[in-house]
């Protein structure tokens, strides 16, 4: 054994609340590539690598090691980093790590994401045999299987399968025993964190009855299934779990959410989530986290006042499908009518008759719905 820490790689500002990664057997913390650096606008990210995997030394764990070895082996590395409690979010033997953690040192997470994991893993005697055939044969007939195990038919990350085959036999073999010796069950209930269980729906390692069994057990969890995705979800499916542990981590995203709840209203924003598709939900969460939770938390100035502005902005390009959404927002953000007015016409003067006569008549679509208004703008 060795006192060097798991190998790991940082981002994020170092006063922001700190997230740890933790992979799945077999990878690298190359899983978390197209999530991490995104996590870390809000976070201080920490991704780590298994031992004898990336760049992690094989001899941190040993034969008959377990999940607790695993954790306290994280723990390490958290206090190394002078990182006390922490955010947790981890795959498979990942996610199993987490579910340790929040078990037996409750008091070092404040929040808990669980993805693609169990808090079984079928029992002991399939690990017992992968373990038995990795020390005997080493890892590249295993690693040839890697693409049906972790992805749906046609996707791979040729990077992770490398990580795979070249992970070291040794080391693998004693994930495995910790894999086989892992049972979680009956302390579930004793889970304290917030905890957000992912799943993928096509995971055949880990199907979704095994997150749905740890989410009907833990007080007060949540359980989100994503189509298309298989055991290594965050690999595969990236736009969608980052979607999910940012509204479960918070920072701006979630506040943004919050505070454009508050501006546009809920049957508008629930309208909007209900269309979104794989294709615009990175759209819509750039929206939730710079427009919603960013710019329109900024305190510099009130709501009342980015209302005018915004306003202003859409009259001069001439978005009025936008304009009748915002005057509506204006009002929630405690416009009157009359105010409204003289915005529009200010633009008159800044932007032209012709456009503010559209935006009049918008508006007044709006302040009709609203107010019982019937005249009509020139």
């Amino acid at each position: 054994m060795t006192d060097k820490p798991l190998n790991h790689r940082a981002e994020g500002p170092t006063t922001a609340p700190p997230l740890l990664l933790g992979p799945s057997l077999g990878t690298s913390y190359a899983l978390w590539d197209k999530v991490a650096p995104e996590l870390s606008v809000a976070h201080r990210v920490v991704r780590w690598d298994l031992p004898g995997h990336g760049g992690s030394a094989a001899d941190l764990i040993g034969p008959g090691a377990t999940v607790g070895d695993l954790a306290g082996l994280v723990l390490a590395l958290a206090d190394s980093l002078g990182i006390e409690r922490f955010a947790y979010a981890g795959v498979s033997l990942g996610g199993a790590v987490g579910l340790h953690l929040a078990v037996h040192h409750p008091d070092r997470l404040s929040s808990l994401a669980v993805i693609c994991s169990s808090a079984h893993f079928n029992g002991s005697r399939p690990w017992e045999e992968r373990a038995a055939l990795v020390r005997r044969e080493g890892l590249a007939e295993l690693a040839k299987s890697a693409d049906s195990r972790w992805f749906t038919p046609g996707f791979t990350v040729p990077e992770l399968v490398a990580d795979h085959r070249d992970a070291d036999p040794g080391a693998y073999a004693a994930c495995c025993d910790a894999l086989a010796a892992f049972d979680l069950r009956d302390r579930l209930s004793e889970i304290t964190a917030p905890t957000l269980l992912v799943a993928g729906r096509e995971d055949p390692a880990t199907p979704p009855a095994h997150l749905r069994e740890i989410a009907d057990a833990v007080p007060g969890s949540s359980l989100t299934e994503l189509a298309g995705a298989s055991h290594l979800a965050p690999a595969e499916r990236p736009e969608a779990v980052l979607a999910a542990l940012r509204g479960h981590f918070g920072g701006h995203a979630s506040r943004g959410m919050e505070v454009r709840r508050q501006v546009l209203g809920d049957t508008h924003v629930d309208r909007a989530q209900a269309r979104q598709t794989p294709f615009t939900a990175r759209f819509q969460d750039f929206i939730s986290r710079y427009a919603w939770g960013e710019i329109w938390t900024d305190p510099t100035l009130t709501r009342r006042e980015r209302s005018m502005i915004t306003l202003t902005a859409l009259v001069a390009h001439g978005h009025y499908d936008e304009l009748a959404m915002h005057v509506r927002a204006a009002r929630r953000n405690g416009l009157t009518p009359e105010e409204i007015g003289a915005v529009l016409l200010q633009t008159a003067v800044y932007c032209g008759v012709p456009a503010a006569n559209s935006a009049f008549a918008a508006a007044q679509r709006v302040l009709a719905e609203e107010d019982g208004s019937q005249d009509s703008p020139a």
